[in-house]
């Protein structure tokens, strides 16, 4: 919204008089030696008014002869002013305007001091110039898809795995598992930063993530060379609310329901060069039960076992993530931001009643039977720390920045089995592990010339990983009695080192054709060992990694683009911690230390429209996988201790021998019927080819088939604050490599409104409202087993949701460019789907911000009512002070550059197109008084009683 306003307010100044008189004043128009002066206060506030227009008027002609802009002080210089009677006129979006006539200026006047000259605010209705109109829910750029999840009030209550359902190429599971185009080897980034909270599971990372507090969400399928070069599928970056402006706020959102609820503050201070943030969030689960049943069959048809089983299930937990973050400019070219990140996770599931059933080669009577309860706790707390140290130049766009990151995640996975029929068999295990990372980064950019841009940089990252497990069999009176076999009870340490550096060339033409070719190298050092210390053989490696992204913008909007890049996927401690925890007994997982990348080649070409009211984005990919880490299942035969009884279960490990292959599309179509009304829809579709490619027959497996996911999205802006939403999305069977994974649907329906000038906000949703249950099957088959599984979960929920903002801000110049580590070089799966990812490198959404004023990059425009940082602009020399006439002028300099919002590097044309193409205004900054309420859905034309 703030692009749109800015954008508004510079095309409605470009019509006044004063703007005109600076940029129509002929170069022949007779000057003389008078200065005029003064400066402009708000009649009602008192305050000056910053960067208003002063135009001189000849009476005679109406016309303006000379002009000026008022610095941040409101105050200007008219200069050289000839002889003769002129008037002065004043004016600024906001403020009547007033013309004040001169006395006549002569040969022997001195100069004219105007003194204090008082504008007042207009006095027109809100609904004269209300401006209605909705963001797109949707936007498109070369290497990424944007979605705005701050438009979607549906998801609003929820948490992150509710918002990314929504994304286009995102596929959510009912365990809150993410895939990205069928592939779940990606990347998630927060504000382009990972986190070690990743280590054990994404899905329960994201719950700790508000719904309420997630601006957009990125989804990079082409990373060019600047990103690490882990995330096979694609990365993930999610996008928080910020508050860059002036002065002190507090929102506070909650929402309460039949399944959870949630407390969100957050806050920030700023005051001039520096500011704080802090925040808070807490989400408890609650009230989420369901039923489990499971059949495998192993052995051959001569010799078989079948184990059945069935189950109630039910899950709380809690979810808690806490923030400080400061920033502070030091001067015009120099900055530091820190922050300090603490999330924390208490997840507690059960499985009441589980009954398993044993038969043998016939279905008369079962063999064997147990009932048992068991209890799964998983707690973790993450610590991240970070800074940032920028160094920016007088040459626009040139820039040096070090970051350093410290994270670390301490994890608690304990399971507990007791059985309800013997005491023998019961069991538990427990495994604390933590996973630390120390990260450093040197990035540098350069635009070699107007159209071409220079990137470089290098990364080092330093992994620790332990997993101390143990398992106990319990004893006739209950006591547990330790394994002390190393298959059961072992010490996992696993040390990692990633050094890496790249280089990335930006290449733009005057017929809109835009390249961007680079490559990044990493080299990996492993050293892992188990409890008897000796060292596990895993050669280092080294890896190239090319990219290569083109695009042709064509008339009216249109763009065509295509991406190649070449991708690895290192496996996380998932993969690698040979636990068997034995949530189930007679299935368990089991990780392989000595696993290593799988490597992916992507194709990506896509094509973006608009037909009247409509847009349309379409996108054909391809990508190729080998040396894919896929699971390898076999049985083995469990023999309780105490009584000697057998039965077999089946045993999950992971192994690089697999080959993995998609093709297919993706399209998402925006409809406005109307500045109140508009409707989204969506779909992915691709064809699954895997294969393990086992020499051994018993193991070998394959499988090939359609995937799709769609999605629909309807918002409706009603009088008087009033809204309403509508989602929905259907997942598709998903074709795994020994079988298939039913599909599913949800939908859900919000109603708000809001209140005192959009500072608050009350609403109602309701999610699956006609179906109190859901039932997702699962299939798996080879030559040696048969497994069938359903799991029902009940999620019809019913939410109540409030929102309020306390706090008075004034807007700020565009903040600096911020830079943050992307380390997105590990492989997540199973439970969690995904990974931290890689954005550009650019905090604050990635964006880079248009350069005005002679001022350096990310500088922004100077802060209302204080001095400019560093108190002088680059090149002023000490002592003297440019008046704003000149000063204009020298934003104009042949040799700026910009970049659009697709990154592409575009020569400086002049303020009004360097406008439109970064939606910031290039030579002064949105006022107060230019909009006291910027809103997610309409700009609202000041008035005397907001001013």
């Amino acid at each position: 919204m703030y692009k749109i306003l800015v954008l508004t307010l510079t095309l409605l100044t470009m019509g006044t008089p004063a703007v005109w008189a600076q940029t129509q004043v002929t170069a022949s128009a007779p000057r003389g030696n008078v200065h005029i002066t003064g400066t402009v206060i708000d009649s009602t506030t008192k305050e000056p008014v910053p960067f208003a227009t002063v135009a001189l008027i000849n009476p005679a002609t109406k016309k303006p002869v000379d002009g000026a802009v008022c610095d941040d002080k409101g105050k200007f210089t008219l200069a050289k002013v000839s002889e003769g009677s002129f008037a002065l006129q004043i004016s600024f979006i906001g403020y009547n305007t007033v013309e004040i006539k001169l006395p006549t200026i002569t040969d022997k006047s001195s100069d004219v001091n105007m003194g204090q000259i008082y504008l007042s605010s207009q006095t027109q209705k809100l609904q004269e110039v209300e401006i209605v109109g909705q963001r797109n829910l949707i936007e498109e750029k070369v290497d990424r898809t944007v979605y705005n999840a701050e438009n979607d009030a549906t998801a609003k209550g929820g948490d992150a795995t509710d918002v990314l359902r929504r994304v286009p190429m995102l596929s959510v599971d009912m365990d809150g598992n993410v895939s990205m185009r069928g592939s779940q080897n990606i990347r998630v980034l927060i504000n382009n930063k990972p986190s070690t909270i990743t280590a054990g599971s994404i899905a329960d990372a994201l719950k700790q993530i508000p719904a309420d507090q997630i601006k957009s969400v990125e989804v990079i399928t082409s990373p060019s060379a600047k990103y690490d070069a882990e995330g096979s599928g694609g990365i993930i970056n999610i996008i928080t609310k910020k508050n860059n402006m002036q002065g002190i706020s507090l929102n506070i959102d909650g929402s309460a329901g039949l399944r959870g609820a949630n407390l969100g503050l957050n806050g920030s201070y700023r005051k001039g060069k520096m500011g704080f943030s802090l925040g808070g969030f807490g989400r408890g689960n609650y009230n989420v039960n369901g039923k489990y049943e499971n059949s495998q069959r192993t052995g051959p048809d001569t010799s078989w076992v079948l184990n059945t089983q069935r189950a109630n299930t039910r899950n709380n937990g809690l979810f808690g993530r806490y923030t400080l973050g400061w920033d502070y400019d030091i001067n015009k070219y120099n900055s530091l931001s820190a922050s300090v990140q603490y999330g924390v996770r208490n997840n507690t599931s059960y499985q009441d009643d589980l009954t398993t059933l044993t038969y043998r080669n016939t279905m008369a009577n079962p063999t064997a039977s147990n009932v048992s309860d068991a209890k799964i706790k998983d707690q973790s707390g993450t610590v991240d720390l970070n800074l940032t140290y920028t160094r920016l130049f007088d040459k626009p766009q040139k820039e040096l920045s070090i970051l350093a990151l410290y994270s670390r995640n301490n994890r608690n996975n304990d399971f507990l089995s007791l059985s309800q029929t013997a005491a023998t068999s019961s069991q538990k295990n427990i495994n604390d592990s933590y996973n630390q990372e120390v990260t450093l980064q040197l990035d540098y950019q350069n635009p070699i010339a107007k159209n071409q841009m220079l990137e470089m940089g290098a990364k080092n990252i330093m992994r620790k990983v332990t997993s101390d497990y143990q398992t106990f069999t319990a004893l006739e009176d209950g006591t547990f009695l330790l394994k002390t076999d190393t298959a059961y009870s072992n010490n996992l340490t696993y040390n990692q080192n990633v050094t890496s550096g790249y280089a990335s060339y930006t290449f733009s033409t005057q017929n809109n054709y835009s390249f961007k070719v680079g490559g990044r190298y990493e080299y990996t050092t492993i050293n892992a060992y188990l409890k008897d210390e000796n060292d596990i053989d895993i050669p280092s490696y080294g890896v190239l990694v090319p990219s290569l992204n083109i695009s042709k913008k064509l008339k009216k909007g249109n763009m065509v683009k295509f991406s190649y890049n070449r991708r690895i996927q290192r496996p996380s401690i998932q993969f690698l911690n040979p636990n068997a925890q034995p949530t189930n007994p007679l299935n368990i997982t089991e990780g392989n230390p000595k696993l290593q990348p799988e490597y992916t080649n992507n194709f990506e070409v896509g094509y973006n429209t608009t037909i009247k009211t409509t847009s349309l984005n379409f996108a054909a990919f391809a990508r190729n996988t080998n040396d894919a880490i896929q699971s390898v299942r076999d049985t083995f035969t469990l023999v309780n201790s105490q009584t000697g009884e057998r039965n077999q279960g089946v045993r999950t490990n992971y192994q690089n021998i697999g080959s993995e292959n998609s093709y297919g599309v993706n399209l998402f179509v925006n409809i406005n019927l109307s500045n109140k009304l508009s409707l989204n829809g969506g779909a992915d579709v691709f064809y699954s080819m895997l294969n393990n490619n086992n020499p051994n027959p018993i193991y070998r497996a394959s499988n090939e088939g359609w995937v799709y996911n769609f999605r629909f999205f309807g918002n409706y802006t009603i009088k008087n604050g009033w809204g309403i939403q509508a989602f929905s999305f259907y997942r598709g069977r998903q074709v795994q490599l020994q079988g298939i994974q039913g599909g599913f649907g949800i939908y859900s329906l919000g109603i708000r409104k809001e209140f005192k000038n959009k500072k608050g906000s009350i609403g109602f949703g309701a999610e699956n409202f006609f179906t109190t249950a859901m039932r997702i099957r699962t299939e798996l088959n080879s030559p040696i087993l048969t497994q069938r599984s359903v799991n029902e979960m009940h999620n019809m929920n019913f939410k109540i949701t409030f929102s309020y903002r306390i706090g008075k801000m004034s807007f700020d110049s565009a903040p600096k460019r911020r830079k943050s580590i992307n380390n997105d070089d590990m492989k997540e799966g199973g439970d969690n789907g995904g990974g931290m990812g890689g954005g550009e490198g650019q905090g604050q959404g990635g964006r880079q911000q248009m350069q005005g004023q002679g001022r350096p990059p990310g500088q922004g425009a100077p802060q209302q009512g204080g001095q400019r940082p560093g108190g002088q602009y680059p090149g002023q020399k000490d002592g003297v002070k440019r008046d704003s006439t000149q000063f204009k002028r020298d934003s104009f300099k042949k040799d700026s550059t910009i970049k659009d919002s697709s990154g592409s590097i575009l020569p400086f044309k002049n303020q009004l197109h360097s406008e439109i193409l970064e939606g910031q205004p290039a030579n002064k900054p949105a006022p107060e008084q230019n909009a006291k309420r910027i809103q997610d859905k309409e700009i609202i034309a000041p008035t005397k009683k907001d001013s």
